[in-house]
C-alpha cells in the first residue's frame, strides 16, 4: 500500500476517504483536519489562550501536540483522579510530555483537594465511578479555565467518541444532551469557559496512528473503571458498521451537526437559554441550574456519609 500523496510506503489506509498515508503525510492530514475544525467551528485564534485537558492518553496528547506544533498558545490541565498506579502512570506521561515541549501544566489532585480518590468518593455516595469522575472533571475543567484566564477549554474527543455519544443519546432520547452535542459550545455567561473538540473530524485509529508515528509516549491501558461502560459497546457497534460501510461514523455525526446548524439561530438560543436558567452556585459561584451545583452537593454528601 502506497501513500496517495507522495507514493512512499503507507502506514495507514483510510477507507472513508479512499486514501492512504505515509507517516509524514498522515501528520499533515491530522493537522489539516484540526485546522479545518477550528476554522469551520470558529473555535479559537492564535491570539487566544487555550487550556487543553490531558489524561496521558493518545487523544489528549495528540491534540496538545498538534496545537503546539501549529503555534497556538496552549497549556495542559491534568486532573489526578487518585486511581492508584493508573493515575501515577498517567501523570508521569503528561509530566514528561509537557516538560520536553516546555508547555505549561496545571494539575488538580483529587485525593488532596477532595480528600479521597474517585473510587473512594463513589463508594461513599453510592454512585458509579464514571459518573463521579465526570462530575469532578467537568467542574474542574471549567473552573480552572475561568480562574486562570483561558479563553477556551479544549478536549481530545475524536470522531469515534462523538459518534458513540450521539448513538447513546439518540437511543435514550436524551434531548438535553443532544442540544449541546456540538464540537464548539459558547461561553454563554460569566463563569463558563468556551468548550471545543478540535479532533471531531479525526477517527480514533487515525489519532492512534498519529501518536505512534510521532512517538508520543502515551498510556496504553484503559482506565480500570471503564470496564463495562456503554460507550465501549456503542463504539463496537459503530466499528462493525464502519467496516461494512466506510464513512458511516462521519455520516452519522456530521449529518447530525448539519441538521443541528440551521444558521446560527440554534447556537444563539443555546446561549440565551443558559443565561435564562443558570445562576451562581451559593457555595462556589460556578454556574448551575439549582441553588447548589451538582459538584458541591456531591462533595457535601461524601463528607457526611
Amino acid at each position: 500500500m502506497r501513500c496517495r500523496k507522495c507514493s512512499n510506503k503507507a502506514v495507514i489506509g483510510i477507507p472513508r476517504h479512499h486514501t492512504a498515508f505515509c507517516g509524514t503525510c498522515l501528520t499533515d492530514f491530522v493537522s489539516q483536519q484540526v485546522m479545518r475544525a477550528i476554522k469551520e467551528e470558529d473555535m479559537f485564534t492564535k491570539a487566544d489562550r487555550v487550556l487543553v485537558a490531558v489524561s496521558g492518553g493518545k487523544d489528549s496528547l495528540t491534540l496538545l501536540d498538534v496545537l503546539h506544533r501549529l503555534g497556538y498558545d496552549v497549556a495542559g490541565l491534568y486532573v489526578d483522579l487518585g486511581i492508584g498506579e493508573y493515575s501515577r502512570m498517567s501523570k508521569s506521561k503528561v509530566d514528561r510530555f509537557t516538560q520536553t515541549r516546555e508547555i505549561p501544566l496545571h494539575v488538580h489532585e483529587v485525593l488532596e483537594k477532595e480528600g479521597a480518590g474517585i473510587n473512594d468518593l463513589s463508594d461513599r455516595i453510592h454512585r458509579p465511578a464514571c459518573s463521579t469522575c465526570g462530575t469532578i472533571k467537568r467542574y474542574h475543567f471549567n473552573r480552572t479555565a475561568v480562574e486562570q484566564g483561558y479563553a477556551v477549554l479544549a478536549t481530545g474527543h475524536n470522531l469515534d467518541d462523538e459518534a458513540a455519544r450521539l448513538m447513546g443519546n439518540v437511543l435514550h432520547w436524551q434531548t438535553d444532551y443532544l442540544e449541546k452535542q456540538g464540537p464548539s459550545l459558547p461561553d454563554s455567561l460569566d463563569g463558563f469557559a468556551k468548550k471545543v473538540k478540535p479532533l471531531f473530524r479525526v477517527a480514533e485509529r487515525e489519532v492512534a496512528a498519529y501518536a505512534i508515528v510521532n512517538r508520543l509516549d502515551y498510556i496504553v491501558e484503559e482506565c480500570p473503571n471503564a470496564k463495562g461502560a456503554k460507550m465501549l459497546l456503542y463504539k463496537d457497534v459503530l466499528n462493525r458498521l464502519e467496516h461494512e460501510s466506510p464513512g458511516t461514523k462521519q455520516m452519522f455525526y456530521w449529518g447530525f451537526l448539519a441538521m443541528q446548524k440551521k444558521g446560527s439561530r440554534q447556537r444563539l438560543s443555546m446561549a440565551e437559554n443558559d443565561r435564562a436558567i443558570l445562576q451562581p452556585c451559593l457555595k462556589c459561584s460556578q454556574p448551575t441550574t439549582s441553588e447548589i451545583c451538582g459538584y458541591c452537593r456531591m462533595m457535601a454528601r461524601a463528607q457526611t456519609v
